[in-house]
C-alpha cells in the first residue's frame, strides 16, 4: 500500500515536521533545563551565603560559631573554596567565597566561607540534592512530553499531506496516460490551491496540448503528402508499363517504383492508424493455413513451421500485414536462414542476423529508423506498421532478441486479460 510505504512523500513530510518539533524542543528544552539549573544555584548560593552571615553575626557576638557551621583552617578547606576565598576581599564583597561540588550521581554540595580570624573559617555545606532531582525530574518530564507529541504530530502531518499526495498521485496518472497514447487527456486544476503544484500540473497540461497539436500538424502532413503523392506515382506506374520489357533500366524504373508505391502505401496506413480509423474484423481463421499461405506469397525463402496452429478469431487482412511486414524485415535487415512458428494463437519471426538494436528493444520501432546501420538501410515504416496493427487486433506484438542469435519478433494474438 501506498499509505505504508516509507518513501512516500507524506511519511517524508511526518518526519520532517518530526524532527522540527524535536528541534524546536531541544531547544527550548536547553534554555529550560538552563534557566532551572541557574535558579538552583543561586538559590543554593543565596541559601548558603544567608547562613553564613547569621553565622558570623553570631560568632562576633559569642566568641563561638553555631553547632551546624565548621571552623576550620585554611589548609582543611576544599582546594577551590580555598582559592575562592583567597580572591574575596571584605571591602567590596564581604569576603564571602562559595563552590558548588559535583560528584555524580549523588554528591552535590554548595560550600560557603567566611574568615573571622587569623586562619579561623567560618564554613557551610549546603546540601543541593533536592535542587538536582527536581531538574531530571523536569528533563524527564520534557522528554515525555516531545514523545508525546510526537505521537500526534506524525500522523497528523501524513494525513495532512494526502491532499497534496492525492493530486500527485492523480497528476502522474494523467502523466502516464498521455505517454501511453491518450493525448486528450489533462490533469485540470484540481481544486481552488494556487501553489507549486497547480503550476506543475498547467504546465504538464500546456505541454500535453502542445504536443497533441504537434503530432496531429505531423499527422495531417504525412497523410497530406501520401495523397499528393499517390496521383503521380499512379501515372509513372503506368508510364513504366510503356517501357520495354526486355531493358535492364526498365527493370530497374519498375523496381524502384514498386519500393516507392510501397513506402506510399505505409504512409497512407499509418495516417488512417494514428488518426484511430482502423477498425478490426473478426473472423474465425485457421492461422496455419493463413501464415503458410501469406509466407509463401511473399516469394521469400522462409522456413514455415504450423504443427501447433489452431483457430484464431482475428482480423485476416491485418494479420497479413503484420506478417509480411515481419518476414521482410527479417530478409531485409537480418540474415537467412529465416523461420515463421505458429504455436497456438501465436507467431513467432526469428532471422539470423545481427538481432535488433538495444534502442528498438527499449523504445520500440521508429518512424524512418532502422536503428543499426549493421541491419541495413531502408525507409523503416514496415515495423511501425506492424505494431499499429496489432494494437487494432487488440494483440501483442514484442521485439527480443534470440539466445542463440538473431532476431526474434513475436505476434501474441490471444486476448489480453481485462
Amino acid at each position: 500500500m501506498d499509505f505504508l510505504n516509507p518513501r512516500a512523500l507524506r511519511w517524508k513530510i511526518a518526519a520532517l515536521a518530526a524532527a522540527a518539533c524535536c528541534a524546536v524542543a531541544a531547544v527550548v528544552g536547553f534554555l529550560v533545563h538552563d534557566a532551572t539549573r541557574e535558579r538552583g544555584l543561586r538559590v543554593g548560593h543565596d541559601r548558603a551565603l544567608t547562613r553564613l552571615i547569621a553565622a558570623e553575626r553570631e560568632y562576633d557576638r559569642t566568641g563561638k560559631a553555631p553547632a551546624d557551621i565548621d571552623v576550620r583552617t585554611r589548609a582543611e578547606l576544599p582546594e577551590p573554596l580555598a582559592r575562592d576565598l583567597a580572591e574575596r576581599r571584605p571591602d567590596t564583597d564581604g569576603g564571602y567565597a562559595t563552590w558548588y561540588d559535583v560528584e555524580p550521581p549523588n554528591w552535590y554540595w554548595m560550600w560557603g566561607a567566611v574568615a573571622v580570624g587569623d586562619d579561623r573559617i567560618l564554613v557551610v555545606r549546603d546540601d543541593m540534592s533536592t535542587e538536582v532531582r527536581s531538574l531530571q525530574l523536569l528533563d524527564r518530564s520534557i522528554v515525555k512530553s516531545v514523545l508525546a507529541a510526537l505521537v500526534f504530530v506524525v500522523p497528523l502531518a501524513a494525513l495532512a499531506t494526502e491532499p497534496i499526495n492525492r493530486r500527485l498521485r492523480h497528476g502522474a496518472r494523467t502523466a502516464r496516460r498521455i505517454a501511453d497514447g491518450d493525448l486528450d487527456a489533462r490533469i485540470g486544476p484540481g481544486g481552488r490551491a494556487r501553489d507549486e503544484i497547480t503550476e506543475m500540473s498547467a504546465a504538464v497540461d500546456d505541454m500535453a496540448g502542445a504536443l497533441q497539436r504537434k503530432l496531429e500538424t505531423e499527422r495531417r502532413f504525412t497523410a497530406d503528402v501520401a495523397h499528393e503523392l499517390r496521383t503521380p506515382l499512379m501515372g509513372l506506374v503506368t508510364a513504366a508499363g510503356l517501357l520495354p520489357d526486355d531493358e535492364e533500366a526498365t527493370v530497374l524504373v519498375r523496381d524502384r517504383l514498386r519500393a516507392l508505391n510501397a513506402l506510399v502505401e505505409d504512409l497512407l496506413e499509418i495516417s488512417r492508424l494514428d488518426a484511430g480509423a482502423e477498425r478490426a474484423r473478426l473472423d474465425p481463421v485457421p492461422l496455419g493455413e493463413l501464415v503458410a499461405d501469406v509466407v509463401r506469397r511473399t516469394g521469400t525463402d522462409t522456413r514455415v513451421d504450423v504443427g501447433a496452429a489452431g483457430m484464431v478469431e482475428t482480423d485476416p487482412r491485418r494479420v497479413e500485414r503484420i506478417v509480411v511486414n515481419l518476414v521482410t524485415n527479417a530478409h531485409r535487415h537480418g540474415a537467412a536462414p529465416v523461420a515463421v512458428t505458429v504455436t497456438g494463437a501465436r507467431i513467432a519471426v526469428r532471422d539470423h542476423g545481427p538481432g535488433f538494436p538495444p534502442d528498438l528493444l527499449e523504445r520500440g520501432p521508429q518512424r524512418f529508423r532502422t536503428g543499426a546501420s549493421e541491419r541495413g538501410r531502408g525507409h523503416g515504416l514496415g515495423l511501425t506498421v506492424a505494431q499499429g496493427q496489432s494494437e487494432v487486433l487488440g494483440a501483442r506484438l514484442t521485439f527480443a532478441n534470440a539466445p542463440g542469435g538473431g532476431a526474434l519478433a513475436t505476434l501474441d494474438l490471444a486476448p489480453r486479460p481485462a
